[in-house]
C-alpha cells in the first residue's frame, strides 16, 4: 500500500517536483557531467547509466538527448541504460516516455523483469534491486533518491540514546503519534555513532547498505556515481516531513498518501563509503549547476528562442534551479568515484612524469579558455 506503489506523484498535478520536471537544462548538464567523467577516464569500451528511483523518465530522457547530440564522440562505446524501479506503476509511465511503450517483459531466468529499446535507439532493461544490475563499468545516478528511504528517529534523554517510534494514539482513535522507545532498541545500539554530538539524529541504514554497494562496484569495475538530493553534511536534527499536492503534511495523518522524504545526511554516506572511494561535495546545486555552465546554457536558449513566453519560461526555471531560497541551496551534489581519478597511483615516486589529471566537472570552478 506505499506510497509509490499507488502512485507516486511527481509532477505539476502531483504532490511534489523535481528539478528536471522544471527545466530540461538540470538533465542537460548531468548527461554532461557523465561523458566529461567517461572522457576523463579515458574512453572505455562500455558505458552502462544505471538510475535508482527514476520517477517518471524525465532525467533519462534529457540525458538520452544530450547521448544523441554526442553521439560522435559516443560512436565506439557500448552504451545501456539500466533503472533499479520497485513501483510497477512508475516503470509504466518511464517505458512510455523512453520507449513509446515497446518493451517487454524478460524471461523468467534473467535479471531484468522488463527491457526495451529507447526512441534514441538505446537498449534499456528495468530491476528491482541494485544487485541484478549487471557488474561492469558503470555510471550511477541517483537525484531524489535517498531522501525517500525509511528512516530511525533518534532522541538523546538522560537515561542515554532513545528511538522515536509510531504508536496509537490511546485518545484519539485512528490517530498515530511519535513516543520514545523505553529502553535503548536494536537500532539504538547499531546506528548511533560514538562520536555524535548532536540531540536528535535520523539514520538511514538502508542508504549506508546502497553507499556501500556502489562503492564496492566502482572500486572493482571502475566508472561513478553521482547522487543530488536535499541534504546536509550530518548537521541537521529533524528534517522528517510530508508533502501532498505541493504542500507540506502532517506525516503521521492519512499514511501512504503522501510523499514522505528526510534530509540525506551526507555525512553518513561519506563514512559508508569506507574509503573504498574517494567522495566529493556535498556541494550546493546552485554551485554544481553554475561549475557546470548552466549560464552559458542558459544564453544559447534565451539568443534561440523566438517568443516572449519561452524566454520567461527558462528564466522561471533558471531561478527555481539556482536561487538561494528556491532549490539553489537545499539541493546538494556528493560523488564517488575511483581513487585514481583524483590521485595518480605513482604519483608519489614521480611527480613530474605524469600529466595532470583534469578535473572533476561540477566541484571544480568552470574556467573558460
Amino acid at each position: 500500500q506505499g506510497y509509490y506503489t499507488r502512485r507516486g506523484g511527481v509532477g505539476e498535478s502531483g504532490d511534489f517536483i523535481t528539478s528536471p520536471e522544471i527545466s530540461q537544462v538540470f538533465g542537460e548538464l548531468i548527461g554532461i557531467w557523465y561523458i566529461s567523467e567517461w572522457m576523463a577516464m579515458g574512453k572505455p569500451t562500455t558505458f552502462q547509466l544505471v538510475e535508482l528511483g527514476p520517477g517518471r523518465g524525465t532525467l533519462t530522457e534529457d540525458i538520452l538527448r544530450v547521448f544523441k547530440q554526442l553521439a560522435s564522440v559516443l560512436s565506439k562505446c557500448d552504451v545501456s541504460v539500466h533503472l533499479v524501479e520497485v513501483s510497477p506503476k512508475l516503470s509504466e509511465i518511464q517505458a512510455v516516455m523512453l520507449t513509446g511503450g515497446k518493451v517487454q517483459p524478460s524471461p523468467e531466468d534473467e535479471s531484468a523483469y522488463m527491457k526495451g529499446i529507447s526512441k534514441t535507439g538505446i537498449p534499456i532493461f528495468w530491476y528491482r534491486d541494485i544487485q541484478d544490475v549487471p557488474p561492469g563499468y558503470s555510471f550511477y545516478l541517483a537525484h531524489e533518491f535517498f531522501d525517500a528511504l525509511p528512516i530511525h528517529k533518534f532522541q538523546r534523554t538522560e537515561k542515554g540514546w532513545r528511538e522515536v517510534l509510531v504508536d496509537i494514539d490511546p485518545e484519539v482513535p485512528d490517530q498515530l503519534r511519535f513516543v520514545l522507545s523505553p529502553s535503548r532498541t536494536p537500532a539504538t545500539q547499531n546506528f548511533i555513532q560514538p562520536e555524535e554530538t548532536r540531540d536528535h539524529v535520523e539514520v538511514c541504514p538502508e542508504a549506508g547498505v546502497i553507499v556501500q554497494r556502489l562503492a564496492s562496484r566502482i572500486e572493482k569495475d571502475g566508472g561513478a556515481a553521482l547522487v543530488a538530493d536535499y541534504g546536509h553534511d550530518g548537521t541537521k536534527t529533524d528534517t522528517f516531513r510530508g508533502f501532498r499536492n505541493h504542500k507540506l503534511h502532517d506525516v503521521l495523518s492519512a499514511p501512504g498518501t503522501a510523499d514522505l522524504t528526510a534530509d540525506v545526511d551526507f555525512s553518513y554516506l561519506r563514512k559508508m563509503a569506507q574509503g573504498k572511494t574517494a567522495t566529493l561535495g556535498p556541494i550546493k546545486q546552485r554551485e554544481f549547476l553554475k561549475n557546470m555552465g548552466i549560464d552559458l546554457r542558459l544564453q544559447v536558449l534565451l539568443q534561440n528562442s523566438g517568443d516572449t513566453a519561452t524566454r520567461e519560461q527558462l528564466l522561471h526555471s533558471y531561478d527555481m534551479l539556482m536561487n538561494p531560497e528556491k532549490m539553489g541551496d537545499c539541493f546538494n551534489f556528493f560523488a564517488l568515484l575511483p581513487h585514481h581519478r583524483l590521485v595518480h597511483p605513482d604519483k608519489k615516486d614521480k611527480p613530474e612524469s605524469k600529466s595532470p589529471l583534469p578535473p572533476v566537472a561540477g566541484f571544480n570552478e568552470l574556467l573558460l579558455k
